[in-house]
């Protein structure tokens, strides 16, 4: 772990691949991720965790599957969200958005349970960052 400041958009800017999270730094035993998205990820669930969403730029849409049926969450710019354990999530950005969020160190993005992945989505713990 660094102890030197960590510029947010100087990561955001080196590199392009969409969802595909880098780790910033780790919190205890958390890491802090930032990701582009653009487009749809698949339907998915952690069974262990709680996932936190902090929009940066652009919207993200998330969808949820709970008791009740579905539901859609809307986070602009400067939003957060809690996703919480077990509940079965879609998130999507149409235009694009760059998101942080923390999760336990070694949480998989497509997390425990998840639709077949297309090809534009790699299961991933996180890429290290500088």
């Amino acid at each position: 772990m660094t102890t030197d400041s960590i510029s947010i958009a100087a990561v955001l800017a080196g590199f392009q691949d969409l969802w595909s999270p880098r780790i910033l730094t780790r919190v205890n035993d958390y890491d802090v991720r930032v990701a582009k998205v653009q487009g749809e990820f698949v339907w998915h669930s952690h069974a262990d965790t709680d996932e936190f969403f902090l929009v940066l730029e652009g919207e993200l849409r998330i969808g949820l599957r709970e008791d009740g049926g579905e539901r859609e969450v809307v986070l602009p710019r400067g939003s957060v969200f809690v996703v919480p354990r077990g509940v079965e999530h879609r998130p999507v950005s149409a235009e694009g958005a760059s998101i942080l969020m923390f999760e336990p160190t070694g949480t998989v993005n497509v997390g425990d349970r998840h639709e077949e992945l297309p090809a534009h989505i790699t299961a991933t713990t996180g890429v290290a960052t500088g």
